[in-house]
């Protein structure tokens, strides 16, 4: 959603779709809060999409999620999934990982968020931040945030 492609071969971004871990959701509608009560909508149209709102059942495993995220040009949000096994989103990435893939961002506290309204906002303008600038952080696997 919101991309077009210049002949730079550059993705410029005016709105983004985020895919939200089945485990936070409250923590999506918070941060949604504090984008709108920040005005950054006036700049970026970030829409958070739930497991639901895509069919996927919570239990999917890390391989499936990622797919479906690049393949609908959503940014998965994260915050503990899986870094063992054959289907962790670590070895997906490693694997399935292009220059032109979306990459994950994974909340670095994600109870601190719910807590701190200091935290949640510099996560929210940090989201903010990498919508903007999604060019150099296309091909990148995982950002932390804030």
């Amino acid at each position: 959603m919101g991309k077009a492609s210049s002949g730079q071969g550059k993705v410029e971004v005016s709105a983004m779709n985020f895919l939200v871990d089945h485990n936070l959701r409250g923590h999506a509608v918070l941060l949604s809060g504090s984008i709108l009560s920040s005005g950054w909508l006036d700049w970026v149209f970030i829409r958070f999409i739930t497991f639901d709102e895509m069919g996927l059942p919570i239990n999917s495993d890390d391989r499936v999620v990622w797919q479906l995220a690049q393949s609908n040009q959503m940014i998965l949000l994260t915050a503990n999934r899986s870094m063992k096994g054959e289907n962790s989103l670590e070895q997906v990435m490693r694997e399935e990982i292009t220059s032109t893939s979306l990459p994950v961002i994974t909340i670095g506290d994600a109870d601190r968020l719910l807590n701190d309204s200091e935290y949640r906002q510099r996560c929210a303008i940090r989201l903010v931040e990498i919508v903007l600038d999604l060019n150099i952080y296309m091909g990148v696997s995982r950002l932390f945030i804030p």
